[in-house]
């Protein structure tokens, strides 16, 4: 099984979207995705569960976690988003960065747009997989 974990800092927004995203299409007995932020935030933020909810993907109970070398361990592919420097360097690791604005605080609109592009990526990563 492939292992793919999307990270940013706060892993309350992008990551948890990308994640989510992935697992969705993602053929479970070939690849599934984690999400891990640097410096966590206490719960996903709510203009992402609001957004998510309208793709029928739930968000309320996830909880961000730490982004340590240790999850890292096994995966195959770290799609970073905003982590920069933060995020754990692993030898033999692909690692791919996805400039994309943080959607925390902005308007309801704005983190649609930035949903939609998380969406198009995923897929297309994903198809790399199937």
């Amino acid at each position: 099984m492939i292992t793919v974990i999307f990270a940013c800092v706060h892993n309350a927004g992008r990551s948890q979207m990308a994640a989510a995203f992935f697992n969705m299409i993602a053929l479970p007995k070939v690849a599934r995705a984690l999400s891990a932020g640097t410096r966590p935030a206490a719960q996903v933020h709510s203009e992402v569960v609001e957004v998510m909810r309208e793709e029928g993907v739930d968000l309320s109970r996830v909880h961000p976690q730490l982004l340590t070398p240790e999850l890292l361990v096994g995966v195959e592919m770290l799609i970073t988003m905003g982590c920069g420097e933060e995020c754990p360097h692993m030898p033999g690791l692909a690692v791919e960065d996805w400039p994309l604005p943080d959607p925390r605080g902005q308007p309801i609109e704005r983190v649609r747009e930035i949903r939609d592009r998380i969406r198009r990526r995923v897929y297309a990563l994903a198809s790399r997989f199937s």
